[in-house]
C-alpha cells in the first residue's frame, strides 16, 4: 500500500530533506508540496539536486485538497505551525518538525518562544518525536512533534545515563558544534559566507537557548526529579552535521556499557568501542547517530561525544521514521542509506 503524503514548507531545507528520502520510499507517494514565496516554481528550481524527480509544483498551503492525504509533514517555521496544524482535518495523521508542539507545558512555551500557544487542544495530543524512546505512544499518535536537533544529540548521549543513575545529576556539561543548516534557508547576515567561513563562534550562552526547554522537560521527566545541564552551542563553518561534547561524573567504563547496552537493538545508534570517538563526516546524509566515551584523566569523570546530521537523523530523517510508524511501515524503511563519504 502506498501511502499519500504532503510536505509544507518543502521549500526548505528540512522539507527538500524530506523529499530526497521519501523519493525512494517503497510505502510513500508525495501528492502535495507547498511553498510560500515560491509557489507556483518547480522543485527542482528551487533545489537543482532534485530535478530528475518527478515531483508536483509548489503551490499554497490553501490550495492543496487534505482529503486523501494519510499523512502531513510540516516543515514550517516556528509558530506558523500551530496555526496551520490546527486547521488540519482530523482524518490526516501530522509530524511537526518545528517547536510548536515539542514542550508538553504551554507556559514554558511561551517563555522559551515569547508568545501564548495558538493551539493547546492540538498540544494536548501531541507526542514528543524521540522515536527510540517513544514508539508505542508515536504508533498510536495523530499528531507527533519532532524534537530539536541539538535536543536529540544531547538526548542520545545522556538518557540511558540519567535512567540508569550512572552519573551525577548536578554535573552535566554539553557543549555542542552545529552546521550553518539548522539555521534555516531565510537569508541572515551572519550566515554568509564572508562572515561565518573560517572561523567559529559560541551562541545562544549562559542558559538562553531554546533547546534548553527540552532538556528540562525530558531529562527531568527520566530522573523523576528537576535536571538542569548547562548547554552551550558553536556555530561551525560547515552545512551539515552535531557534534556533541558532553562532560559527567562517573565511571567512564559504566557510562560506555550502559550506552551499549541500550542501544544495542537500536538500528540507527552505533555506540563506538570504549576510547574511540566519532565524526560528523561518518554520518552525514545519513539517519545514524554514532556515540563515543572516554574516560578522563580526572578520576570518576567521563566525556561522552555523540554526531549526527541535523538534517536527517536530527530533523527529516527522524520525522520519516516516525511517520513510518504511525502508518504501519517498518520504521527503518527508506532510512538504511549509507552516509555520505567523503
Amino acid at each position: 500500500m502506498s501511502h499519500k503524503i504532503a510536505i509544507l514548507g518543502a521549500s526548505g531545507y528540512t522539507g527538500a530533506e524530506l523529499v530526497r528520502l521519501i523519493a525512494t520510499h517503497p510505502g510513500m507517494q508525495i501528492v502535495a508540496l507547498s511553498a510560500d514565496r515560491k509557489a507556483g516554481q518547480s522543485m527542482g528550481a528551487v533545489f537543482p539536486h532534485l530535478r530528475h524527480l518527478d515531483l508536483l509544483e509548489l503551490v499554497t498551503i490553501d490550495q492543496i485538497d487534505f482529503g486523501g492525504v494519510d499523512l502531513v509533514f510540516c516543515a514550517l517555521p516556528h509558530a506558523t505551525s500551530q496555526e496551520v496544524i490546527r486547521e488540519l482535518p482530523k482524518t490526516v495523521k501530522i509530524v511537526d518538525l518545528s517547536a510548536d508542539f515539542r514542550l508538553r507545558d504551554a507556559a514554558a512555551y511561551e517563555k522559551w518562544y515569547g508568545k501564548p500557544h495558538a493551539a493547546p487542544e492540538q498540544q494536548a495530543e501531541a507526542v514528543y518525536g524521540l522515536t527510540e524512546f517513544y514508539r508505542d505512544e508515536i504508533r498510536a499518535a495523530r499528531l507527533v512533534a519532532g524534537t530539536g536537533c541539538n535536543a536529540a544529540t544531547g538526548q542520545f548521549a545522556l538518557r540511558p545515563l540519567i535512567a540508569a543513575g550512572v552519573i551525577d545529576l548536578d554535573e552535566i556539561v554539553i557543549d555542542l558544534k552545529t552546521g550553518v543548516s539548522g539555521a534555516g534557508r531565510s537569508l541572515k547576515e551572519n550566515l554568509l559566507h564572508a562572515e561565518l567561513s573560517e572561523g567559529t563562534h559560541a551562541y545562544s550562552a549562559g542558559g538562553t537557548h531554546r533547546h534548553l526547554a527540552e532538556f528540562d522537560q525530558e531529562f527531568s521527566a527520566v530522573a523523576g526529579r528537576p535536571v538542569q545541564v548547562q548547554f552551550t552551542p558553536h556555530l561551525l563553518p560547515a552545512n551539515r552535521g552535531i557534534l556533541a561534547t558532553v562532560y559527567v561524573r562517573g565511571s567512564a567504563e559504566t557510562v560506555h556499557e550502559t550506552l551499549r547496552a541500550a542501544y544495542a537493538d537500536e538500528p540507527f545508534l552505533e555506540v563506538l568501542p570504549f576510547g574511540e570517538l566519532p565524526s560528523t563526516r561518518h554520518v552525514r546524509g545519513s539517519n545514524f547517530c554514532h556515540l563515543g566515551v572516554v574516560g578522563d584523566r580526572i578520576a570518576g569523570r567521563a566525556v561522552v561525544v555523540a554526531a549526527l546530521d541535523n538534517l536527517t537523523k536530527g530533523s527529516s530523517g527522524q520525522a520519516l521514521q516516525n511517520a513510518n510508524l504511525m502508518l504501519g511501515n517498518a520504521e527503518t524503511e527508506g532510512l538504511m542509506l549509507a552516509p555520505v563519504f567523503p
